[in-house]
C-alpha cells in the first residue's frame, strides 16, 4: 500500500524505467534545401610570408627629430591629398599614362621613391572606396527587395524560416513605403556615382571629420581636434623592396630597431645641416617591437620587405 509520502518516489521510479537509452547515430549533413554541395578544391601549399608590416611609435626623439618628422609628414601629406584628389577626378579614365604623369609631378616635389609610395597608396585608397561603394549598392538592393516582398503580402501574414511575412499593422506598412522610397532614391544616386567613376573618400577618416561638426558631443576642443586631424592626414609610409638594405631605401629599420628616413627634396633643402650627407636623417629613435617581428637572417641578407 502506497503512502502519500512514498507515492512521488514510486512514480519517479516508474518514469525512470520507461526512459530508453539513446543510441549513437552519425551526424547528418546540413539541409541544403535542394542546393548542390560545393566542390572541395584540391589541396595546395601556401607560400610563406614575404614580409611584415611595421607600425609603431618612436620613443626618445629629440626636438630636432620631432621638427623634421612634422615637416616630412606634413609635406608628404599635402602631396598625398593632392594626388588622391587628382585620382578621384580621373575616375574611370585612369590609365598607366595618367599614373606615370602623376608620379612625375610628385617626383619633382619629393623623390621617385616617395612618389611611388604615394601613388601606390592612392591607388589602394581609391580601390577600397570603389569596393565599399559596390557593397553599399548590394546592401541597398537587398533592403529594397526585402521591403517590396513584405509590402506585397497581406498585413499580418506570418513568415517562414526562409521567407519573411507581411507587416504587422497598417501603420508599419505605411512607414515601410516611405522607407522604400528613400532606399530607391539612395540606390539611384549611388548607382549614378558608380557609373561615373565617383567615389567618396576622406583622408584622415570620416569619423574624425564628423566630429568637427559637433565638438561638444565629442567632448573635444577645436585645438585638440585640429592637432589630431593634421596628424591623421600626414603621410609617412613606404613599401618594402627585396634586395635593398634593411628592406627599403626610403624608411629603414635596422636589426637594433634604429629608424632612418630619406628626406624629400623640399625638406632636405631646409634641414641640410641636420641631416646625413646623402640626404638621410639618421638615428631617429628606436622602434621597440616592429623590428623583432622580422627574421634576422632575411634582414642581414637583404631579403626583408
Amino acid at each position: 500500500m502506497l503512502t502519500p509520502r512514498s507515492a512521488p518516489a514510486a512514480m519517479d521510479a516508474g518514469r525512470r524505467r520507461t526512459v530508453r537509452a539513446r543510441r549513437w547515430r552519425p551526424l547528418r549533413m546540413a539541409d541544403t534545401r535542394g542546393q548542390p554541395l560545393r566542390r572541395i578544391a584540391r589541396p595546395f601549399v601556401a607560400d610563406g610570408p614575404s614580409g611584415v608590416s611595421i607600425r609603431d611609435r618612436l620613443k626618445g626623439l629629440t626636438l630636432r627629430d620631432e621638427k623634421v618628422l612634422r615637416l616630412v609628414g606634413g609635406h608628404l601629406g599635402r602631396l598625398a591629398s593632392g594626388d588622391l584628389a587628382r585620382r578621384c577626378r580621373d575616375g574611370l579614365e585612369h590609365s598607366a599614362e595618367t599614373w606615370a604623369e602623376r608620379k612625375r609631378g610628385l617626383t619633382a616635389e619629393a623623390s621617385s621613391r616617395w612618389a611611388g609610395s604615394i601613388t601606390s597608396n592612392t591607388h589602394d585608397q581609391w580601390g577600397l572606396s570603389r569596393r565599399a561603394q559596390w557593397r553599399h549598392l548590394q546592401s541597398l538592393d537587398a533592403g529594397i527587395r526585402t521591403i517590396r516582398h513584405r509590402l506585397s503580402l497581406p498585413i499580418g501574414q506570418k513568415g517562414t524560416r526562409s521567407e519573411p511575412g507581411g507587416y504587422r499593422c497598417e501603420r508599419e506598412w505605411f512607414h515601410k513605403t516611405r522607407r522604400l522610397a528613400i532606399l530607391e532614391t539612395d540606390y539611384e544616386h549611388v548607382s549614378a556615382q558608380r557609373d561615373a567613376g565617383q567615389v567618396s573618400v576622406v583622408r584622415g577618416g570620416r569619423r574624425l571629420l564628423n566630429q568637427r561638426h559637433n565638438l561638444a558631443a565629442a567632448n573635444r576642443t577645436e585645438a585638440a581636434w585640429r592637432a589630431e586631424w593634421e596628424a591623421a592626414r600626414w603621410f609617412l609610409t613606404a613599401d618594402g623592396e627585396s634586395g635593398k638594405r634593411y628592406g627599403n631605401e626610403t624608411v629603414r629599420v635596422t636589426l637594433d630597431g634604429e629608424v632612418s628616413i630619406k628626406l624629400p627634396g623640399r625638406v632636405l633643402d631646409t634641414q641640410r645641416p641636420a641631416s646625413h650627407p646623402l640626404g638621410r636623417a639618421a638615428g631617429w629613435g628606436r622602434d621597440r617591437r616592429g623590428h623583432q617581428r622580422r627574421p634576422p637572417g632575411r634582414v642581414a641578407a637583404g631579403r626583408a620587405r
